[in-house]
Order: C-alpha cells, then sequence, then structure tokens
C-alpha cells in the first residue's frame, strides 16, 4: 500500500513539473484556479506572488488565475467565500461558467498558528521541495492534477493547509456525478471528533483502495458517541495479516457540479449579502444525504460568532440543498496531512519519516549550506555561512545566516538576516516583516516560544500575567524588557488582548537591527534576564505588521536569496 501511494504521489509531482512554465492543452489542467482571501490587502499579497511565479515560469501557462477577497465588513466565513468567489467568476464569464473547471482553494485566514505564513499567505508556505522551491499551492496542484480530465464542469473546493496523498489502484477519482462529491479518508475516531465525518449507505464488497459510496449524512466534528449512535463507525478490513481496524471516514475537498453551482449562486443573489460566518462544510454538507435533518442549524457549539442572521441562512441553505445527491469517493489508501500550526510545520518538515518518502521531502533544498546543518534540520531556499550551524528539527526558510549563528533545535527562523554571532535558543520562532510607515521602509521581527498561543486573549489588564510568552508570565516578561503595562501596549480591540495584538516587537530601521534587538529580548525572556532598555523603542504588534506589511519589500528580499543561489548553482 505505502509503495503506491510513494508512486503515485511521485508520478504526480512529476507531471506537474512538466508542466510548470509549459501551455497547458484544453482538459489537461484546470480551466480556472482561484484563491480567496480575507481582505483587499491580503488578495494583493497573493496577487503579486501569482505574477511572480509565472514569471518564473513555477505555474503552469494558459491557466486563468483569479484572487477574490471577501466584501468589506462582517466576516462571511469560507462558506460565504466560496459563493462570493463563484459570483465574481460568473460576473466574469457569464455562460462560460457552465462549461469550465474550476479549483477553489480557501485562503482567506490570517495563520495566527503559523505567523510565518501571515503576511504572504499559507497557501504560498514553501515545501522541502523541488528547485526551485516548491510552495503548498504547487504541491496542491500536483496532488489534483488527475481531476480535471475525469470532471464534469463544476467547483472544487480545498484548504490552503492542507495536503491529501492518495492512490487509487486501476481506478481514477472521478467528479462526474449529479450533486456533491466528497473525498474521504479513513481515520481514527479521535480524528473525527476534529474533523467533518461520513455516514455511509451500505457496502458491496471487501477492502478497495477506491471506492464510489452514496452518503447518508454528514457529521460536523462528532463526539464519539455520536458516531457509534449514527452508525458512521466502519470495520476496515486490512491487507495482509494486519488486525481489522475501527475507523471512520473524513473529509477534506468536495467537488460541486454546475448545476448545484447555480443553484447557490440565485440563492446568494436572492439573500442580497451576508453578516454572518458561513461554513462550506458544516452548512452546506450537513445539509446532504437522506438522512440529514435541520436540527444542526440550531446548533451554534462550534461557531466563532454567533450573529442574528446565522440559523436563518442555515435553514435556507438546508431546504435549497435538501435533496442534492451526495456520492463519497473512499480512499482507502490515502494520507491526509494538516500543515497550519507551529507544531505541525516542525513535525511534518524535518521528523516524519513518512511525508518525507510520500512527497520526496529533502532536508537542504534550493539553498547554499556549505556548513553543519545537521541532517533532520530542514533548510529552504537560504543562504548560510560555512560556519553557522542548525540544530536538529529545526526549519530555516528564506534566510541569511552569518558567520558563528546558531540556531537552536525545534525552531523555526523564517525571513531573516541573522548577523555575526546571533543565537536563536531552542524552541523559538523568529520571523521578518517589511513594513511601510508613512513614506518610510523599516522592520519588525517577531520572536516568540514556538508553543506560544497569539490567539489567547483577555478582556482586562488585570489578567495579562495569564498570557504566556516562552513559557513565562507576559508579565514578567515585560517587567524584564522595562514595557510598562497600560492599554497602549495592546493594538486593536481593548475587551481582547493577545499576543497577537501586543506591542512588543521591536521596529528597526534594517532588518539586523530589528533581529538583534527581538533576539535578545527572546534571550532575556527565556533565561529570566533583565535588559529593560526597550521601554523607549518604537513597537508594534503583529495585528499592526499585517497592516503596514510591505510584500514587495518581502518578496525583494526573497529574490536576491534566489538570484545568489541560482547564480551559485550555475
Amino acid at each position: 500500500q505505502e509503495v503506491r501511494l510513494q508512486r503515485e504521489t511521485h508520478r504526480r509531482l512529476k507531471q506537474y513539473g512538466s508542466l510548470r512554465g509549459k501551455e497547458v492543452q484544453p482538459g489537461e489542467f484546470w480551466d480556472i484556479v482561484v484563491i480567496t482571501a480575507a481582505d483587499r490587502q491580503q488578495e494583493l499579497a497573493y496577487r503579486l506572488q501569482i505574477n511572480e511565479k509565472l514569471v518564473r515560469k513555477e505555474l503552469p501557462l494558459g491557466v486563468r488565475y483569479h484572487v477574490f477577497s471577501d466584501p468589506p465588513g462582517p466576516k462571511i466565513g469560507n462558506g460565504g467565500s466560496t459563493l462570493y468567489a463563484v459570483q465574481c467568476l460568473e460576473q466574469i464569464y457569464a455562460a462560460e461558467l457552465e462549461r469550465v473547471t474550476v479549483m477553489l482553494i480557501h485562503a482567506g485566514g490570517y495563520s495566527q498558528r503559523l505567523p510565518n505564513a501571515s503576511a504572504l499567505g499559507k497557501i504560498f508556505t514553501a515545501l522541502p521541495l523541488g528547485e526551485p522551491t516548491y510552495q503548498m499551492l504547487d504541491v496542491k496542484l500536483a496532488m489534483y492534477i488527475d481531476f480535471p480530465r475525469n470532471m464534469k464542469p463544476g467547483v472544487l473546493v480545498t484548504c490552503a493547509d492542507d495536503l491529501e496523498l492518495y492512490a487509487s489502484g486501476d481506478l481514477a477519482v472521478a467528479f462526474d456525478r449529479p450533486g456533491i462529491t466528497a473525498l474521504a479518508h479513513p481515520s481514527t475516531l479521535t480524528i473525527g471528533t476534529t474533523h467533518g465525518v461520513f455516514v455511509l449507505g451500505d457496502s458491496v464488497s471487501g477492502y478497495e483502495e477506491l471506492q464510489y459510496r452514496q452518503c447518508k449524512s454528514y457529521l460536523h466534528k462528532p463526539s464519539i458517541e455520536k458516531m457509534h449512535q449514527s452508525g458512521a463507525v466502519n470495520i476496515l478490513q486490512s491487507e495482509g495479516s494486519m488486525p481489522d481496524a475501527e475507523v471512520v471516514y473524513t473529509d477534506s475537498l468536495f467537488y460541486m457540479d454546475h448545476y448545484t453551482v447555480r443553484r447557490l449562486l440565485g440563492f446568494f443573489r436572492d439573500l442580497g449579502g451576508l453578516s454572518c460566518e458561513i461554513d462550506a462544510y458544516g452548512d452546506f454538507l450537513q445539509a446532504l444525504g437522506p438522512d440529514a435533518t435541520a436540527e444542526y442549524t440550531e446548533n451554534v457549539a462550534n461557531v466563532s460568532k454567533i450573529e442574528s442572521q446565522l440559523t436563518d441562512v442555515r435553514k435556507k441553505i438546508y431546504y435549497l440543498l435538501r435533496g442534492t445527491e451526495f456520492a463519497v469517493v473512499l480512499l482507502n489508501n490515502s494520507k491526509f496531512y494538516h500543515i497550519g500550526t507551529t507544531r505541525e510545520y516542525l513535525r511534518h518538515f524535518t521528523s516524519d519519516p513518512q511525508l518525507r518518502a510520500q512527497l520526496g521531502l529533502g532536508s537542504k533544498v534550493f539553498s547554499l549550506v556549505p556548513g553543519g546543518a545537521e541532517e533532520t534540520a530542514c533548510v529552504i531556499q537560504s543562504v548560510l555561512d560555512p560556519t553557522a550551524a542548525v540544530s536538529p528539527d529545526s526549519v530555516v526558510e528564506y534566510s541569511r545566516l552569518g558567520p558563528d549563528v546558531t540556531i537552536g533545535g525545534h525552531c523555526i527562523v523564517s525571513g531573516v538576516s541573522l548577523p555575526i554571532g546571533s543565537h536563536v535558543p531552542p524552541k523559538s520562532f523568529v520571523s521578518s516583516f517589511s513594513l511601510r510607515v508613512g513614506e518610510q521602509l523599516v522592520y519588525s521581527t517577531v520572536a516568540l516560544g514556538i508553543d506560544d498561543n497569539l490567539k489567547t486573549s483577555v478582556s482586562s489588564l488585570a489578567d495579562v500575567s495569564s498570557l504566556q510568552f516562552c513559557g513565562r508570565s507576559l508579565s514578567k516578561c515585560l517587567d524584564l524588557w522595562g514595557i510598562r503595562v497600560s492599554q497602549e501596549l495592546f493594538s486593536g480591540d481593548p475587551k481582547a488582548l493577545s499576543l497577537w495584538t501586543a506591542r512588543i516587537f521591536p521596529l528597526g530601521e534594517t532588518l539586523a537591527d530589528s533581529v538583534k534587538l527581538s533576539i535578545e529580548m527572546l534571550g532575556g525572556a527565556a533565561c529570566g534576564e533583565s535588559l529593560g532598555i526597550l521601554g523607549n523603542v518604537k513597537r508594534v504588534s503583529m495585528e499592526e505588521i499585517l497592516l503596514h506589511k510591505d510584500v514587495e519589500a518581502m518578496l525583494h528580499f526573497r529574490q536576491l536569496l534566489y538570484t545568489d543561489i541560482v547564480s551559485h548553482n550555475l
């Protein structure tokens, strides 16, 4: 099984590699690829990167690439983004939309759990693969390369931070049925509690790598008890001597045929605008299957922000989609990987032998590493001095490491220029950003503990001590740095104070200045040493960094590294 999965994955990567920078033939690849963005600024960052990839011949040509940002106003969720993006396509292509294949990638988040992707987007996260470097977008396009030839016109909906690898034997995954067709992966019951789970119709045969099944209903993040009650638990008969396993089938991507897309568009037009978050999985798929009921429309347990319009819109979607045909493609020999958090990122890129073999990941990729980076360290599109050293289980991407620089274990170092003798303590996250403040180009380096939670928030200044920075109370760290706790310390919502909104990242006139200060802060917090020098230094929050980011300057820094590496390798 593993050998077949590896072989098919490598074949898809090779096939995609042969299309990069070439004009594709009709039906050979997607007609349209859409990436959604949270706001206008993110949209511009994505457009810029798509254009750069096209210029460098890193994407197939002759494909229509689009980026659509959500309309300004309340958040509309990935379901709202889907509807809005398809409406944008209809305005551009009109009746032609009925004849094309569309891949729609949800990429509208701010990547708070993997902040090195916050400015330029998770869909453009680099992987330790390819020359020049493959990004998440490339790998997704490669993994889905067989779909367009076996697909009727419609829209395939997928996320920016997951990968699905699969072997399907002699059969191809075909999206040629009416209604909605979803891919399903065998998973443990524990994994099922954080995903969508399919309740399947009766089985007609034993183990096959690929099976088409009707779906009776879809459960959104169910409890283990609910999975058993609903009949979602399956016994997977394994090949050979392995014991049979109790599994549920969890979701990843889904396809909507053009007729279903048209009905959803009509609904969206009639609605005249959304003021609540709709989930493409929870709110579209829960309406499907003969056993679906409207009960979920009232359940707001998994909703981040409850708006008055929510249950009304959910009910309308339920009655609109009820009765739509719902098929599931079981990929029994498949692997689903999520790369959305710092820990997942480190594990998958440094210490996961399975993913490394399946994708052919390397440890030193498109980089100049003349010295001592450990085998389980991962270096992507970076230039290292011969005396620089990177410890095991760390990732360095898009960076320049000077003489005698040392990186501790389990670190993420991204977009930085580390001056001579710098030391990054173990379990650190260090990422630099270029900002435009007024007319001036300045820099800020975000330095944190690898497990620090940027999303955890408190509602008052008195509770700031419960926020954690590098395993210490944030209040204690502020004391060490000589920074006073006040309302001015935080940007944004005064009732949601977090590491995301804390103004603790120094601004520097040069990249090296900003890195030096932030690493001193990190070192001080790690060993409890007082710096007392930062009270008067101008500082920004991660939230403000995204508001003022200068995408062109950040991409220019990457381009300089690219040029150095290419010229050295000639």
